[in-house]
C-alpha cells in the first residue's frame, strides 16, 4: 500500500476497526493520526497502538490538524457530521489527497462540493465484522478519483476483509445486504437461543449450542465450496427430523 500518512477522523467502532486492520497489515503506527472526542480515548490509542491521537476536547482544530500532510483521509464520523467535518478540514487537505468516507447516505458529490477540486473522494460501506477482520466492504468511486486511487482504497479495506467495487447507485443496495445483514443473523441467533432455553437448556448451554452451530455452519459453507442449497439438502434427509 503506497500510503505515506493517513488521517482517521473519528475513533468509533468502524474507525478503530480499520485502524487495527491497517496496523495488522504492517503499516507503521507513527504514520497514522486519529482524532477522538476525548483526551482519555486519545491517550489510550496512543499508549496501546502507538499512533498519533488528537482529542477534540483539548484541541478544537483536531480534525484540521490531523489531515495536514495526509495522503489518505478516512472520514469515520457519524453521517450527519461528514460534510461539516470536511468543510472544516478542506483548507488543510493536501492537494493530491484521497478522502474516503465510511458513512451511509452521504454521496460523493456532496463531499466533493466542499473539498478542493484536486481532492478525490471515494465512498465506502464496510460492515461491523471489520472489527474481527471479516468485513464485506463496498467501494464506489467519485467523479474525480482515478483507477489507481480506487485500487489504493481497495487495498486499505482488504486489511479488514473482502472488498466489492460497485457503482455509487448500488452502494445503498449493498448496504441493505451486507451492512444490515449481520443484524438479521444476530437476531435469528438471539431467537434461536431463546427457543433452546424454552426446550430446557440453561442460558449458557443454549448460547453455546446455538453460537457454535452457526459458527460451524458458516465455516463449513466457506470451506466446502458447496452452495447453501447443497449443504441444506445434506442436512434435510427426506422425511427426516429437519424436514419435519
Amino acid at each position: 500500500m503506497n500510503i505515506n500518512r493517513i488521517a482517521i477522523l473519528g475513533s468509533g467502532s468502524m474507525g478503530t476497526a480499520i485502524l487495527s486492520g491497517l496496523l495488522a497489515s504492517g503499516f507503521e503506527a507513527s504514520k497514522v493520526t486519529i482524532t477522538t472526542k476525548s483526551s482519555e480515548s486519545a491517550e489510550k490509542l496512543a499508549d496501546e497502538l502507538g499512533v498519533n491521537a488528537i482529542a477534540l476536547d483539548e484541541q478544537a482544530t483536531a480534525n484540521q490538524d490531523a489531515v495536514v500532510g495526509a495522503d489518505v483521509v478516512l472520514v469515520a464520523v457519524k453521517p450527519a457530521y461528514v460534510v461539516e467535518v470536511l468543510k472544516e478540514a478542506a483548507q488543510k487537505l493536501h492537494s493530491d489527497s484521497l478522502v474516503i468516507s465510511v458513512a451511509a447516505g452521504i454521496t460523493t458529490a456532496s463531499m466533493e462540493s466542499v473539498v478542493p477540486e484536486s481532492v478525490a473522494v471515494i465512498r465506502s460501506m464496510p460492515n461491523t465484522p471489520a472489527i474481527v477482520g471479516r468485513a464485506v466492504t463496498g467501494l464506489a468511486a467519485g467523479s474525480r478519483s482515478s483507477a489507481l486511487q480506487l485500487q489504493l482504497a481497495k487495498s486499505l479495506f482488504e486489511t479488514v476483509g473482502t472488498v466489492l467495487v460497485v457503482k455509487e447507485d448500488q452502494i445503498d443496495q449493498l448496504s441493505t445486504v451486507s451492512g444490515s445483514g449481520p443484524a438479521y443473523l444476530f437476531y435469528f441467533i438471539e431467537e434461536f437461543t431463546k427457543a433452546a432455553q424454552d426446550l430446557g437448556f440453561s442460558a449458557d448451554d443454549a448460547r453455546m449450542l446455538v453460537e457454535e452451530t452457526f459458527a460451524g455452519a458458516s465455516e463449513l459453507l466457506a470451506a466446502s465450496g458447496k452452495t447453501p442449497q447443497d449443504l441444506r439438502r445434506q442436512v434435510t434427509s427426506p422425511n427426516g427430523t429437519t424436514e419435519r
